[in-house]
C-alpha cells in the first residue's frame, strides 16, 4: 500500500522556494557566520590571568648555583640563558669546559670502584672512558690535556684513603626557604669527626690554572647554599666547605657558623627578588635590556652570548681552546705527549668506541652513571671556570678560566 506524500504548509514550502533560488545554499559556511555578512575581524585572545588573593604567599624561586651566579655575573646573560625563549644559541664548546668535565666524571666513576680497586692505575681508564673532546685546537693540544689532566689526577688521588667512604658523590641537595627552592648537585659530600659529633664537609673540585686561597671558599655562595641544604638533607651539621684545586694539589676550607650561612641564603634570597621584580617590569612593557643590563668586563670575551650582545661583542673574541692553550704554555708544556687511549666500552663489547663519549643514566640521587657529555652540566659542578664573583659557583654558560 503506498503511502500518501508528506504535507507541506505554506511557510515550509516559501522556505524551500527561497532556498532554491539561493546558490549558496548546499556549500560550507564558516563557522559563526551569517549569509550575506561580510567576515568579522580576529580578535587576540584575551590574556589568562591568575587571580590571587589578598596573603596569598608568593611561589618559590627555583634555582641552582649556576642560576644564581649567572645573574650575580650578569643579568643580560641571566635573561638570554633563562628568560628569552627560544634561547639564542650559544656558541661553540669551551676546551677548559670539556677538560674539567672529564677529570670531574672520572673522579666521580674512582669512587663507584670498590676499594681494593681504588689506585692510580685505575684512572687512565677512568679519564678515557669520560674523556670530553669538544673545543680544543686539534689533537696534538688534546694529547697534552689529557697528559696534564691524568697527572693531576694520579697527584690527587695518591693523597686520598681508598677504604673511606664519602656520603655523597655529585650528590644532589636541595633546601627550601620562604623565598627559594635551591637544588643543586656538590662534587662530594664527606662525613669527618666533629667536637660534638659526625659532621659533613662539603669537597668542591677545582681545576683551573691558577690556585684557590681561603677567601674564595668563605665567599662562595654555592659551597654555602650547598651546605646549608646539605644539613638538611642529611640531618647533621654541615659548616665546613673546602675547595680542592688539582693541578697544584691545594686545599683551602672555611668553617661557617650559623649566621654566616643565613647571611648567604639572605644574599639568594635577594637576588631571587630582584630577578622577579625584572621579569615583573619585562611583562609589564619595560625595555628587557634595561631591566636585565649587561656588566661588561673581562668575562664577556668567555660568555657563550657574546655574539647576541651588544656590549659584550665590544669585548675581544676568546678561540674555544685559549684557556687550555694559557695553562699549557704556563706549565711550559708544549702540545707533544702521549696520545690519549681509545675510549672504553660500556657496553661490554671488544673494541673501541668512536667519537665523543655520551652520557649515561641517573641514580636514584640524580649522580651521572655514565660519561658527561661536550660541555658543562645544568646544576652540575664547575668544570674549570668560575666566576670572578662567586669563586665557587656552578656556573656553565660561558665562564672565564681561572687567573
Amino acid at each position: 500500500m503506498r503511502r500518501p506524500p508528506p504535507r507541506h504548509s505554506s511557510a515550509d514550502r516559501s522556505v524551500a522556494d527561497h532556498t532554491a533560488a539561493d546558490p549558496r545554499v548546499g556549500q560550507p559556511r564558516a563557522a559563526g557566520r551569517s549569509p550575506g555578512r561580510a567576515p568579522a575581524p580576529r580578535r587576540a585572545a584575551p590574556r589568562a590571568e591568575q587571580l590571587g588573593f589578598d596573603g596569598m604567599p608568593e611561589r618559590l624561586f627555583v634555582c641552582t648555583p649556576s642560576k644564581l651566579g649567572a645573574y650575580a655575573d650578569c643579568p643580560r646573560r641571566y635573561r638570554l640563558a633563562y628568560v628569552d625563549r627560544p634561547t639564542p644559541p650559544k656558541g661553540p664548546a669551551w676546551a677548559h669546559n670539556s677538560l674539567g668535565a672529564s677529570v670531574h666524571t672520572a673522579l666521580r666513576h674512582w669512587f663507584d670502584l670498590p676499594a681494593q680497586r681504588r689506585g692510580p692505575a685505575a684512572l687512565p681508564a677512568l679519564l678515557t672512558g669520560g674523556w670530553v673532546r669538544e673545543g680544543y685546537r686539534d689533537e696534538a693540544q688534546e694529547r697534552a690535556a689529557f697528559r696534564h689532566a691524568l697527572a693531576w689526577l694520579e697527584g690527587y688521588v695518591a693523597g686520598l684513603d681508598p677504604t673511606v667512604e664519602p656520603i655523597g658523590v655529585e650528590r644532589v641537595v636541595a633546601a627550601r626557604t620562604a623565598v627559594l627552592a635551591f637544588n643543586g648537585r656538590a662534587d662530594r659530600i664527606d662525613l669527618r669527626p666533629g667536637p660534638d659529633g659526625p659532621e659533613l664537609v662539603i669537597v668542591d673540585y677545582k681545576t683551573g690554572r691558577s690556585g684557590v686561597d681561603s677567601d674564595d671558599a668563605r665567599g662562595s655562595q654555592a659551597l654555602a647554599l650547598y651546605a646549608y641544604a646539605a644539613a638538611r638533607v642529611f640531618r647533621r651539621p654541615c659548616r665546613r666547605v673546602e675547595l680542592h684545586h688539582l693541578p697544584s694539589g691545594a686545599v683551602v676550607g672555611h668553617e661557617h657558623t650559623d649566621e654566616s650561612l643565613d647571611r648567604q641564603v639572605r644574599r639568594a634570597e635577594q637576588a631571587a627578588q630582584d630577578i622577579r621584580a625584572a621579569e615583573r617590569a619585562v611583562a609589564d612593557g619595560a625595555d628587557p635590556d634595561e631591566a636585565f643590563p649587561a656588566t661588561p668586563g673581562a668575562l664577556c670575551s668567555w660568555c657563550d652570548f657574546r655574539r647576541h650582545c651588544p656590549a659584550g661583542a665590544q669585548a675581544p673574541a676568546r678561540e674555544p681552546w685559549a684557556g687550555v692553550e694559557r695553562s699549557l704554555a704556563e706549565a711550559g708544556t708544549g702540545t707533544a705527549g702521549v696520545a690519549p687511549p681509545a675510549p672504553a666500552r660500556t657496553d661490554g663489547a671488544p673494541g673501541p668506541v668512536t667519537g665523543t663519549a655520551r652520557p649515561g643514566g641517573r641514580d636514584a640521587a640524580g649522580s651521572r652513571t655514565g660519561p658527561v657529555p661536550g660541555g658543562s652540566v645544568p646544576g652540575g659542578p664547575v668544570p674549570d671556570g668560575v666566576s670572578a664573583r662567586q669563586p665557587g659557583g656552578a656556573g656553565t654558560a660561558g665562564r672565564a678560566p681561572r687567573r
